[in-house]
């Protein structure tokens, strides 16, 4: 509640927040009506005071040289009275070209009367122009405000265009993607994002887009300077090609009030519009794609066509990569092998030698055996002998029986 004094009887009184609002709207519109009638009548003004300016000026400039020849004829006047008969004729061609000149003179008078009325009449014509353009933006301004206050009530920005673009969706954008940027990962989103490709999937055009509304009642004013930077970064990070401010914000600004403002001096391609603007936006830069379609559609190819042909060189040098690798670890295993023949030879070549060592050694045992005799054995032992002899002879008496 609002506790509100009469100007007049000082009484005191109570109302509600609607109330209060209303009162708040007719005081607005009020200053504002005053403001603008103010306005034009100090156009008005400056207008009449530049045309009188201009008049007393040239009257004056003209006056002073029809004055000055007005003078001169009377003084060749008087000096015709004055003189005979003789210099009357030369003082008759002198005045006849002083008249000349008088007359020439009130030619360009009447003409340069004539091109003031005209430029007087132009003047004027420029003023009611510019009259009727300041009628037509109060209008538009009373309209938007009507608007704000009527159709906006109850229905937020977004909804608005959501509702807008959905009004003429399947007649001008069949297969476009226009949906809420719901991804919040990098702390961060915009309001919509709309997307819109031809037949064979190639991209024509992507805008993210953020929207800003403001009421009468907010204490602190923004400015659409203020988002413009993190509308920029949400359009790098969700990849779109352009970035759209739709914004209610500073209202009495001629500059956004103007139409379709260009801001991408500051922010790589980005632009502020108001609501009613907002399709508008879209058609003018989807119809501004659809003119390089044909070298984005090209672009696309030769990309795949990169692609193709990196993807053979890849597998091609993967391939390369683990055949060097195979025929690196197959070389390695047959040099190994090689190394093991060669010491497996090596071994071979010692259990040879060993063999035909022990062949020899063999040779010289059987050798030494086939030289083995009783008698040698017997040699120097005389035990043996007589035990051989006793063999012997047992052996020859069996032998006779």
């Amino acid at each position: 509640m609002h506790e509100i004094k009469c100007p007049h009887c000082q009484k005191a009184f109570k109302i509600d927040e609607a109330g209060y609002a209303d009162i708040a709207k007719q005081v607005r519109d009020t200053e504002f009506e005053r403001l603008m009638r103010e306005r034009l009548e100090f156009a008005e003004q400056e207008k009449r005071t530049a045309v009188e300016l201009a008049e007393a000026k040239l009257a004056q400039s003209l006056h002073a040289s029809a004055a000055a020849k007005e003078a001169e004829i009377q003084a060749l006047q008087a000096q015709l009275d004055a003189y005979g008969i003789e210099k009357k004729l030369e003082l008759t061609e002198s005045l006849a070209a002083v008249e000349k000149q008088r007359d020439a003179l009130r030619n360009d008078l009447e003409r340069a009367t004539l091109e003031k009325e005209l430029a007087e009449k132009s003047l004027k014509e420029r003023y009611e122009i510019q009259l009727k353009d300041r009628n037509d933006e109060i209008e538009r301004l009373r309209d938007m405000k009507a608007r704000l206050s009527t159709k906006m009530v109850g229905e937020t920005l977004e909804q608005h265009c959501e509702t807008e673009f959905n009004r003429v969706r399947a007649m001008a954008f069949p297969t476009a993607y226009f949906e809420k940027d719901n991804d919040a990962r990098s702390g961060s989103k915009g309001d919509f994002i709309f997307r819109d490709s031809d037949a064979a999937g190639t991209e024509i055009v992507s805008i993210m887009f953020e929207m800003k509304n403001e009421n009468d009642e907010t204490a602190t004013k923004r400015k659409n300077e203020d988002f413009l930077k993190e509308l920029d970064r949400d359009r790098t990070e969700k990849g779109c090609e352009y970035a759209v401010l739709v914004s209610l914000l500073e209202p009495e600004s001629e500059l956004y009030n103007g139409g379709i403002v260009d801001v991408s001096h500051r922010y790589p391609k980005m632009y502020v519009v108001r609501p009613q603007f907002f399709i508008p936006i879209i058609t003018l830069l989807r119809n501004a794609a659809m003119s390089s379609l044909a070298f984005k559609s090209e672009l696309a190819l030769v990309k795949a066509q990169n692609i193709d042909v990196t993807n053979f060189e890849n597998h091609l040098d993967t391939f390369k990569t683990g055949f060097a690798r195979n025929y690196d670890l197959a070389s390695r295993q047959f040099n190994t092998a090689i190394e093991e023949i060669d010491k497996a030879i090596a071994r071979l070549n010692k259990v040879k030698e060993s063999l035909l060592g022990s062949e020899n050694n063999l040779r010289l045992a059987n050798n030494k055996a086939q030289d083995l005799t009783i008698k040698k054995l017997t040699r120097g032992n005389p035990t043996m002998v007589a035990k051989f002899a006793e063999l012997r002879d047992a052996d020859g008496e069996l032998a006779g029986e």
